[in-house]
């Protein structure tokens, strides 16, 4: 199995630096070779804009869609996302690790899924979901947060985390992925915290991480509806299940 890595965080020495690393050696160790793809480091650019095109289909008013289209049909996909891509098709695995930043992801990995989930190469509207372009593959995110689990159930002050992060996991199924279970690291630091209970603390959500990823082959892979389940106008048929409020049967 191969897997990648995708990092979002500024700091090199970060706790997500050390999960990232975690993640890979722990890959590693399982006899699976693993990449780490650093989006600071590597200095990605998540703005989506008609610079990346050289030769657009409308130069006078940007339509990201349609660029996206063009270039995934003539070949002159940008750079960056040709090499993204071609480290999604090589992977068997993708891991995105990152830090609950005002409760969703960084920019930089926000804009990452806006430019390498290229319409026309790996989503039309045709083969999106169950049919998407990387069916076969799984994924799964690792998100850091400072505040305690207890703050994150659905009666926690931060809100339900498994619904704060509906949405990214959906895109990832979006696009064919089979989404596995998330790995929460809760309480990562604060400035009042104890040096010595902060470092436990965190060692533990290595420790974590390490036998989350040691049992992926058991993991139940998160439930999401796929075309079968919608009617022609896009709603849940009679009868289809409903695997979250953020798409359920109304009256």
């Amino acid at each position: 199995m191969h897997c990648l890595i995708v990092l979002a965080h500024p700091e090199e020495k970060s706790f997500n630096a050390q999960m990232a690393r975690v993640a890979k050696e722990t890959f590693e160790a399982q006899g699976h070779t693993a990449e780490l793809c650093d989006l600071y480091r590597e200095g990605f650019d998540p703005c989506e804009a008609l610079r990346h095109f050289p030769e657009p289909v409308a130069p006078d008013r940007f339509n990201a869609m349609t660029e996206q289209r063009h270039a995934a049909e003539t070949g002159a996909v940008p750079p960056e996302v040709g090499r993204a891509l071609e480290r999604l098709e090589r992977a068997d695995l993708l891991l995105l690790q990152f830090p609950m930043w005002w409760f969703s992801v960084p920019a930089i990995l926000k804009g990452w899924l806006d430019r390498v989930f290229l319409y026309g190469r790996v989503y039309t509207s045709k083969a999106r979901y169950d049919r998407g372009y990387f069916r076969g593959k799984r994924a799964l995110i690792s998100v850091t947060a400072g505040a305690p689990a207890s703050a994150f159930g659905p009666d926690g002050r931060c809100g339900d985390i498994d619904l704060l992060y509906w949405p990214l996991q959906f895109s990832l199924h979006y696009v064919g992925f089979t989404v596995l279970p998330p790995f929460y690291s809760y309480q990562v630091g604060g400035i009042s915290d104890d040096p010595e209970l902060l470092r436990e603390r965190l060692e533990g959500q290595k420790a974590g991480l390490r036998r989350h990823l040691a049992r992926l082959n058991d993991l139940e892979p998160l439930r999401f509806n796929g075309w079968d389940d919608w009617d022609e106008n896009g709603r849940l048929r009679p009868g289809a299940p409903s695997y979250s409020p953020f798409m359920r049967h109304v009256a």
